[in-house]
């Protein structure tokens, strides 16, 4: 799976795919290893175009959460539409990640 990504210092913006779920999790974990691998621990995932989610989907993002607060990173969650962010809600993931309305937020949040 490719997925788009951006650079603003040490932050890395990562576009999630329009659907998170048992079909795509794994590919966006393995997607995202190589760039964890060289050091890319302070991650933004901007979610958008993430429409789709199951419980495969939601774990993924929290195994993505565990290693990277291993390495002393982290994750923050932008851009999640009303559904999306309803799901974060009746799960109580929105207690679990840092949840912001754009970008530009998520990221000054690392400084």
């Amino acid at each position: 799976m490719q997925l788009a990504t951006e650079i603003f210092g040490s932050v890395m913006v990562v576009h999630t795919p329009e659907e998170l779920t048992s079909d795509t999790a794994s590919s966006f974990l393995d997607a995202l290893t190589s760039p964890i691998e060289q050091g890319r621990t302070q991650l933004v995932l901007e979610m958008e175009h993430t429409e789709g989610f199951d419980s495969e989907g939601l774990e993924a993002l929290l195994d993505l959460q565990d290693k990277l607060r291993e390495l002393h990173g982290n994750i923050k969650i932008c851009g999640l539409g009303d559904p999306g962010r309803k799901i974060f809600e009746l799960t109580r993931l929105d207690r679990r990640f840092d949840l912001f309305d754009s970008v530009i937020d998520a990221v000054a949040s690392f400084q």
